[in-house]
């Protein structure tokens, strides 16, 4: 798979890109159902025409640049983002650097000076698709804007059980603890990648070591709480119970989240390596116990929770 990166207004195109491809355009924040459709329908009239099969996504998020800070955090980075369209068999992704100045082109100038330029054959977009200045272009628009010189397959909403599947209802469902339900209209479960990196030790000294993990990205991060999870590391997957939070037990004084895994069965040194958590459910929110005994009492009980869950549910796609 090859990986442009693009920044306005360099020259297009590039030495090595393709002369005529099929393209699926979009920001594609979660790789979500609803997203596999539009890529994979790219994919499918690719193979059909002979041509690449290519994906033109933005970054930062647009909404970030354009003033909506909460779309700093991301629900599938751009690392991740690539690693999932490499699995998918994309031949060639576009990464357009999303910045005022490209926000400023107006929808006739992005067709123009953007998409011509690139050889498209054809370009795949969801229903919503918007683009150009203040999101003046539509995917209606974009047929027109075309001037027949490529075609425009406009993909309609996915719906899974009479939801339409899209971006803000996965980030209010992971927002609210409800990992599972943002699992079913991924379809994957809801992950984050990150380092191993050196705690307060204490989950050893309770009977239940942790891996702490600093986040490679800005992710969107569900509630503090403890979590069922799988943990896939080393190139093997564990199961295991994550809390996210503050330990209100532990009296430090350190206000800062933590996110800390505690794997199943596993007893290794993989402080520096890198660890992707997938979480499956949500078994409870943090609270403050009256006793370290409490606590250590607590962990066991959401550990064999954990335990009974996870046997039912099969270990997620790892993007790691």
């Amino acid at each position: 798979m090859h990986i442009y990166e693009l920044t306005w207004p360099q020259p297009l195109p590039q030495p090595g890109m393709p002369s005529a491809h099929v393209v699926a355009l979009g920001d594609f924040d979660g790789m979500h159902l609803g997203h596999r459709e539009v890529i994979g329908r790219a994919l499918r009239t690719a193979r059909s025409l002979g041509l690449p099969a290519t994906v033109m996504t933005f970054d930062p998020h647009p909404r970030a640049v354009l003033g909506q800070s909460k779309y700093e955090q991301s629900l599938t980075p751009l690392p991740d983002k690539l690693e999932l369209l490499r699995d998918m068999g994309i031949d060639c992704i576009y990464v357009v650097t999303f910045d005022r100045t490209f926000a400023a082109l107006s929808p006739a100038q992005f067709v123009e000076e953007v998409l011509t330029p690139l050889g498209v054959n054809t370009a795949i977009v969801g229903f919503d698709f918007t683009f150009g200045h203040l999101g003046a272009g539509t995917a209606d628009s974009l047929t027109d804007l075309a001037h027949g010189r490529f075609t425009v397959e406009v993909v309609r909403p996915y719906h899974l059980h009479e939801i339409k599947v899209g971006s803000t209802v996965i980030r209010e469902y992971v927002e609210s603890g409800q990992v599972d339900r943002a699992a079913e209209l991924l379809g994957r479960p809801y992950c984050i990648q990150g380092t191993v990196v050196h705690g307060h030790a204490r989950g050893r000294t309770i009977g239940f070591p942790t891996a702490n993990i600093a986040p490679h990205e800005l992710y969107v991060m569900p509630p503090n709480g403890v979590y069922a999870v799988h943990a896939h590391v080393g190139g093997h997957t564990y199961g295991g119970v994550m809390n996210i939070g503050l330990r209100p037990t532990f009296k430090d004084g350190d206000s800062s989240v933590s996110l800390e895994a505690h794997l199943f069965d596993f007893d290794r040194d993989i402080y520096g390596e890198t660890i992707a958590v997938s979480f499956v459910r949500m078994l409870r929110g943090e609270r403050k116990f009256p006793a370290v005994s409490d606590l250590i009492a607590q962990i066991g009980r959401d550990s064999d929770e954990a335990r009974r869950l996870l046997a039912e549910r099969p270990p997620g796609i790892n993007i790691g």
